[in-house]
């Protein structure tokens, strides 16, 4: 029997509860399992009023600031919890020292490292998506975590940003779909997912001193969807503020929280500030940030004793609140908030007890892996290569040994195990015979300090190049790694181009064996000149533990390849958008910076300018062929509530099983306000056995047709003459559509 609550019973529960001990809050806060349905909010919200009206205000602002590196503190006498927090998006980070940023020591917080979100990306499957987010949420459970500070949703505005790789490309449409279910992943251990970093943080270089400027219609249509989603889809229960100024006002404490967040968004969930981007007292109490972390005495790292109490959030706050220069009603916001946190993770009587560095994690980071790297060339079919007596491989390059999941910073893991390339290529080829040298060195970093190399680089190429006549095929294992000055937290890339004289290194391979392909291992693009010299290439991003066996799947074809770019690879770097207006759109010109390419993102600028990228968004080869046919809309003229409704054919027309992504992109004709020639606005993964079609289909809302309306404030769906364009990546479609909305 179901039994509905109306408003009015709600009430007169709560009514009988206030007059009951269940609302003590002076016992310890129970453990309750709260009815489902509407009742829930009512009564939680109620009990947590309740709590609030016994707290004295220092133990209110103690809640709303670190009592260490990662966790604020509770209210013992209440029985209220401390909050604990770890990084990070793709793994949960080793214990940092309660009081300083050095490993604690600890033996048992080896993990599951998971590949990094650009990797996720390319897969374009979003059930994928919900199983990393559940896996990983059952190791940060396993930890005893609360909160997990990721993922991270910053739009890939320029290859030069270090922390790229830790987000989900260069589309709001596809970051949108693809975080979603990582968080309802994520949640269901009783683990707060925090969506990171609100907003505009598309960048490391000066990130916690730039001002960027930018149009309401860029910040709605390609900024914002992302952090939308999570919240409204997801509903995600925190959020990470960002390091960088928007309009002049740091974004941790920025009026758009209260306005665009928490009032036309309807977040109830917690504010985070990123670690030391709270600035002022004043704006953290009036605008948004609930729980300050990392500030410190004097910035990032400070160690001086009881210094969590000169925190902006701390001290300051409690004297600002007892002088009435602030109401009392903003740090009972912030409460709230973190009680409704609290009852979500570590009160939440439905956890379970976690799980960590099980097959089961193991299998589902290798699945990630294999289905997210994308084949990027494969002359004269290169790949896959057969493992057959007699063939010897020579495997070149410094990337077939480093450890990829250590550095990047605060996204670093420390995993039980991480299998190299190199490792996982040889426990595959048992007949073939393998051969390694290291070809280049690159030195190592400290966070921000780079360690020069310490070999002989000559001696490293001559080597090289003497194993690379002696063998039947060489897999150049290259790119970039998470050093400082490349895929790396706190600044960004310098160059475009391979570091560490890896094009020479190419050129001087090519020259003596011509059976040369390359695994890319990057969370960037790069630049390519080398390309023409290599047969086949294969980007296979940072993928955790299970690396080598992954790329050792692909390479040998024991799995078929259908990872897609997340992400557009311009030819140079005067081609991708935000380079292309000079300094004033990046880096900035002190410290001020201009999104002068406005919407015109990614490959919505290659579309509508017509330039042609080295590699286009969507983009990935298969070891199978496919064709999308008979591509056909349920009817011609749409109004604002209708669905557009999409069939096609998917044929699998190769002698392998595979799968294809079939992308649908919708452009407006005639458009009277800017506009790209194309936006992506659905996609279906779609998997066939050799020889079989399939019909499928992908389901848009005419709503999702607007845009933002800088006149109105609001969204506006322009009526006429549409296009559906329909292909596998947003420079191949097979059919243009016309329609109409009325």
């Amino acid at each position: 029997m179901r039994v509905v609550f109306n408003k009015k019973i709600a009430l007169l529960i709560f009514i009988f509860c206030l007059q009951t001990s269940f609302f003590n809050a002076q016992d310890n806060i129970p453990k309750i399992q709260f009815p489902q349905g509407e009742i829930t909010s009512v009564v939680l919200e109620a009990k947590i009023d309740s709590i609030i009206n016994v707290l004295t205000l220092e133990e209110k602002v103690a809640m709303t600031h670190a009592q260490s590196k990662f966790s604020t503190k509770g209210v013992e006498r209440l029985g209220i919890p401390e909050v604990w927090m770890s990084d990070g998006p793709h793994g949960v980070r080793e214990e940092i020292s309660w009081d300083a940023w050095e490993n604690a020591g600890w033996t048992n917080d080896a993990i599951t490292a998971f590949p990094a979100l650009t990797c996720l990306a390319a897969t374009f499957n979003p059930e994928l998506s919900g199983e990393y987010g559940f896996n990983l949420g059952e190791e940060a459970r396993y930890r005893e975590k609360d909160v997990l500070l990721g993922p991270g949703v910053n739009i890939y505005r320029t290859p030069f940003n270090g922390r790229n790789f830790e987000y989900l490309g260069e589309d709001p449409f596809l970051a949108s779909t693809m975080v979603v279910p990582y968080i309802k992943g994520v949640q269901k251990n009783g683990i707060a997912a925090c969506v990171k970093h609100f907003a505009l943080n598309n960048q490391e270089h000066l990130r916690d001193k730039i001002n960027v400027e930018v149009s309401d219609r860029a910040l709605y249509e390609i900024y914002l969807p992302a952090f939308k989603a999570a919240v409204q889809e997801g509903k995600v229960w925190a959020l990470m503020g960002a390091y960088n100024k928007f309009r002049g006002q740091y974004t941790t404490h920025n009026k758009i929280l209260n306005k665009i967040l928490k009032t036309d968004w309807g977040y109830d969930g917690v504010v985070i500030s990123d670690w030391s981007s709270v600035h002022s007292t004043k704006e953290a109490a009036l605008y948004g940030v609930d729980m300050e972390m990392g500030t410190g005495t004097d910035g990032l790292g400070t160690t001086t004793n009881n210094h969590y109490q000169h925190y902006y959030l701390a001290n300051p706050f409690l004297k600002a609140l007892k002088k009435g220069e602030l109401s009392e009603d903003l740090v009972n916001d912030k409460v709230r908030r973190i009680l409704r946190l609290i009852y979500r993770t570590s009160l939440n009587p439905n956890r379970a007890l976690g799980k960590m560095n099980n097959k089961e994690h193991h299998k589902v980071a290798r699945k990630i892996a294999t289905e997210g790297i994308v084949l990027l060339k494969n002359e004269d079919n290169f790949f896959p290569i057969k493992d057959k007596k007699g063939l010897t491989i020579a495997v070149i390059g410094e990337n077939a040994t480093r450890n990829m999941t250590q550095g990047g910073g605060s996204s670093q893991l420390k995993p039980l195990f991480e299998v190299s390339p190199l490792e996982g290529l040889r426990a595959r080829y048992k007949n073939a015979k393998i051969i390694h040298t290291m070809g280049f060195e690159s030195g190592a970093s400290v966070y921000d300090e780079v360690v020069p190399a310490s070999l002989n680089q000559d001696s490293l190429y001559v080597k090289a190049i003497e194993v690379a006549k002696k063998a039947d095929i060489v897999l150049f294992v290259g790119g970039l790694n998470k050093s400082h000055h490349q895929d790396s937290e706190g600044d960004d890339r310098e160059v475009f181009a391979l570091p560490f004289g890896q094009e020479k290194l190419i050129n001087g391979i090519q020259e003596v064996n011509k059976n040369l392909g390359f695994l890319l291992l990057t969370g960037n693009a790069v630049e390519m000149n080398w390309l023409p010299k290599t047969k086949g290439v294969i980007q296979t991003w940072y993928l955790g533990s299970m690396a080598g066996h992954a790329i050792a799947d692909i390479v040998s074809g024991d799995v078929n390849p259908s990872g897609k770019l997340p992400f557009s690879f311009p030819k140079k770097l005067e081609d991708n958008a935000a380079h292309s207006f000079g300094k004033l759109s990046y880096p900035g010109i002190d410290e001020n910076q201009y999104y002068k390419e406005d919407i015109l993102v990614g490959y919505r600028w290659f579309d509508t300018r017509k330039i042609e990228p080295q590699f286009a968004f969507g983009y990935g080869l298969s070891y199978s062929s496919f064709k999308i046919s008979d591509v056909k809309i349920n009817q011609k003229k749409y109004s604002e509530n209708d669905k557009i409704k999409v069939t096609f054919n998917v044929s699998n027309t190769g002698n392998r099983e595979g799968a294809e992504v079939v992308q649908v992109y919708v452009g407006k004709y005639k458009s009277k306000v800017k506009r790209a020639l194309k936006e992506l606005k659905g996609f279906t993964k779609v998997n066939l056995e050799k020889g079989l079609q399939k019909t499928a289909s992908v389901t848009l809302n005419v709503s999702d047709l607007a845009y933002y309306n800088t006149e109105i404030s609001s969204w506006s769906l322009e009526k006429g003459t549409y296009y559906i364009y329909v292909g596998n990546a947003s420079n191949n479609i097979t059919k243009k559509i016309k329609f109409s909305i009325l």
